[in-house]
């Protein structure tokens, strides 16, 4: 009996596939949340204490990578503030439906992210996956980063 490939671990399939700019942002995402104590669990998914904080994803094809943001983003919290461009920035990556062919999941639901409204959102994936960053740049990076901080926040504190 041979036993399974274990899952290969996210920064070698981003040395891989990406390049330039787009790799060193990667590399910088991955490295924060080494330093934040967020493990790369499986082939996608990113946890802090046994909980989900996010997804990664990469597109060799297009030489590319893909974040989902999970948590809960519809309210703020007064133990960890957002500032505006970090709100705008989430609200610039609301994961629109995309009308996927082979899924029953059309169309999209009503989602409230950092107090503004948006339809549309992406109802096939998990209930609490609605930011969606694509080859996040520099500034989209912080933002994400910002955001990842908050999940880790929320954890933390259900924790204790």
């Amino acid at each position: 009996m041979t036993e399974k490939a274990a899952n290969p671990k996210i920064e070698d399939v981003f040395n891989e596939v990406l390049t330039g700019d787009v790799l060193k942002n990667a590399l910088d995402f991955m490295e924060f949340l080494s330093a934040n104590e967020i493990m790369q669990i499986g082939q996608y998914e990113m946890q802090y204490k046994d909980e989900c904080v996010c997804y990664i994803d990469t597109k060799s094809e297009c030489h590319s990578w893909i974040v989902w943001a999970a948590g809960d983003y519809s309210n703020e919290y007064e133990d960890f503030q957002i500032d505006e461009r970090t709100k705008e920035i989430a609200w610039a990556h609301a994961n629109k439906c995309g009308h996927c062919e082979g899924t029953d999941c059309k169309p999209g639901r009503t989602k409230t992210i950092f107090g503004k409204e948006f339809t549309n959102i992406c109802n096939g994936a998990d209930e609490c996956v609605d930011l969606y960053f694509y080859n996040p740049d520099a500034e989209a990076l912080d933002g994400l980063k910002k955001l990842v901080a908050l999940r880790k926040n929320i954890i933390a504190n259900r924790a204790e």
